[in-house]
C-alpha cells in the first residue's frame, strides 16, 4: 500500500465480477474508478466465487476475495487488523449482508454505505418465518450504524435512514451516474410503429416483472398491436412458473426471437443492443417496490425513452418525483396500465415528458459521482483533524 495516499478498505458481499452482480456493485466500482486515484488506495474485500482470482487489479483498484458468506467477516477482520495502521477508512457496504464493523473498527474510521432498505422485499422474496425475522431485525440492525458517517444514493433512502434514527448531518447522498454520455437527439432510434413497452432487469417478483405482464395484458385490450420486450438474463423456471401463466391468462403470444409476437424474451444482450431496444421502445416499465435509485430509468431517458415507475423509494427520485417520467399513484397493474394508456393518448404530453426525462438524465455521470466522493472524503479528513 502507498502510505502517502488515503487507503480505503471497502467490504461487500459481492464485487463487480461476482455472479448476481447488480446496480450496487456497478455504483461502487464506478465511484472508485472515477474518484481521484492519485489520492486513494482502494482495496475491495469480498467473498471468493468459482473461477475468480484471489487478488486482482481492475481499473487500478485492488480486489481481494477470500472465504465465503459464512467466513468472509472473519477474514475481513483479520485483514483489517493486519493492516490497521495503514487503513484510513473502512466502508461497510450494506446490501442486506453487512460486516458489523461497529464491533471491530474504531469510530473515526467507519463509513456506512447503503443503497436501499429492504422492508417489503422480505415478504415478497422470502417465506415465513424468514420474512418476519428479516423485517423485524432490519431496524435494530440499521441502528447499529446510526452514529456512523453514512453515504447513500437517493434522498428517499436518506429519509428512510433518518426515520430510524440516523443523524441528518452525517448522511450524504452521492449522485448516481451512467456510463455513457446521453445521446444527441439526432442519435435516437425511431420509435416502433406500434405501442412498444420494455422491461429490463432481473426476473424477480419484487422488481415488478409479474406486474409488467399483468399491465401489458390489460393494455392489449385497448391496443391489440402493442408489444412487450423483456431484456435480461432469463430464468427459465421463473418464466414457466410465473410469467407464462399470465401470458395464457391474457392470450399473449411469446417468443425468444420474434419481435412480432406480443411478448419477446430477448434474454441477455450487449450494452449496445440494450440501448437500441430502449431507444426504439415508447416506454420503459419499472414497477419495483423499492430501489436504491433505478439506474435503468436514467439510462432509458438518456436515449430518448421515458419510464413509468411505481411511487416507491429510489424510483421516485429517478423520475424526479414525476417531473421527468411517469409515476403512478396506485402501485398495481391497474395504476400502471392507466398511466401507460394516458401517455399513449396524447403525443404532445408524451413528447413533453420524453424531453423532460432526457434533460434530467444529462446531469448524471460517474465522473460527478467520483467528484462527490472526493469531496466527501476531503470533508471527513477535515473533521478528523479538527
Amino acid at each position: 500500500m502507498n502510505s502517502i495516499k488515503t487507503t480505503i478498505l471497502l467490504l461487500s458481499w459481492r464485487d463487480i465480477k461476482s455472479p448476481g452482480m447488480g446496480g450496487a456493485e456497478i455504483f461502487t466500482h464506478e465511484m472508485m474508478r472515477n474518484a481521484d486515484l492519485s489520492k486513494y488506495n482502494f482495496v475491495h474485500f469480498s467473498p471468493m466465487f468459482d473461477g475468480a482470482e484471489e487478488r486482482e487489479e481492475i481499473d487500478d483498484i485492488l480486489y481481494i476475495r477470500c472465504g465465503n458468506l459464512r467466513s468472509v467477516i472473519f477474514m475481513a477482520r483479520k485483514y483489517y487488523k493486519e493492516n490497521e495502521n495503514q487503513i484510513d477508512f473502512v466502508v461497510d457496504q450494506c446490501n442486506t449482508f453487512r460486516f458489523f464493523t461497529r464491533f471491530w473498527v474504531q469510530a473515526d474510521k467507519r463509513i456506512f454505505f447503503i443503497h436501499q432498505l429492504t422492508r417489503e422485499i422480505w415478504d415478497i422474496q422470502s417465506k415465513f418465518p424468514i420474512n418476519k425475522i428479516g423485517k423485524i431485525m432490519e431496524t435494530p440492525m440499521l441502528r447499529l450504524n446510526k452514529n456512523d458517517l453514512t453515504i447513500t444514493v437517493s434522498e428517499s433512502t436518506k429519509q428512510d435512514l433518518l426515520d430510524v434514527g440516523f443523524d441528518e448531518t452525517k448522511v450524504t447522498v452521492l449522485p448516481e451516474g451512467i456510463e455513457f454520455t446521453p445521446w444527441d437527439e439526432s442519435e435516437f432510434f425511431e420509435k416502433e410503429p406500434v405501442p412498444t413497452f420494455i422491461y429490463i432487469g432481473r426476473f424477480a417478483k419484487y422488481k415488478g416483472i409479474d406486474t409488467c405482464f399483468e399491465t401489458f395484458g390489460k393494455i392489449k385490450r385497448t391496443h391489440e398491436n402493442a408489444r412487450l420486450w423483456v431484456v435480461g438474463k432469463k430464468d427459465e423456471l421463473y418464466i414457466s412458473q410465473s410469467l407464462l401463466p399470465i401470458c395464457a391468462k391474457y392470450g399473449l403470444t411469446h417468443s425468444n426471437t420474434n419481435e412480432e409476437c406480443d411478448v419477446t424474451f430477448h434474454g441477455f444482450v450487449t450494452n449496445e443492443k440494450k440501448l437500441e431496444l430502449m431507444s426504439r421502445a415508447h416506454l420503459l416499465f419499472m414497477p419495483s417496490i423499492r430501489e436504491g435509485w433505478g439506474l435503468i430509468v436514467t439510462e432509458a431517458a438518456a436515449v430518448g425513452t421515458p419510464s413509468i415507475v411505481f411511487d416507491s423509494p429510489g424510483l421516485r427520485d429517478a423520475v424526479d418525483f414525476g417531473r421527468a417520467g411517469y409515476m403512478v399513484d396506485c402501485n398495481d397493474s391497474d395504476g400502471l396500465a392507466s398511466v401507460a394508456l394516458s401517455a399513449l393518448q396524447s403525443s404532445e404530453n408524451y413528447d413533453n415528458m420524453r424531453n423532460a426525462a432526457y434533460n434530467f438524465s444529462k446531469q448524471f455521470s460517474w465522473k460527478a459521482t467520483g467528484n462527490a466522493f472526493n469531496e466527501f472524503i476531503k470533508n471527513r479528513r477535515l473533521q478528523k483533524v479538527n
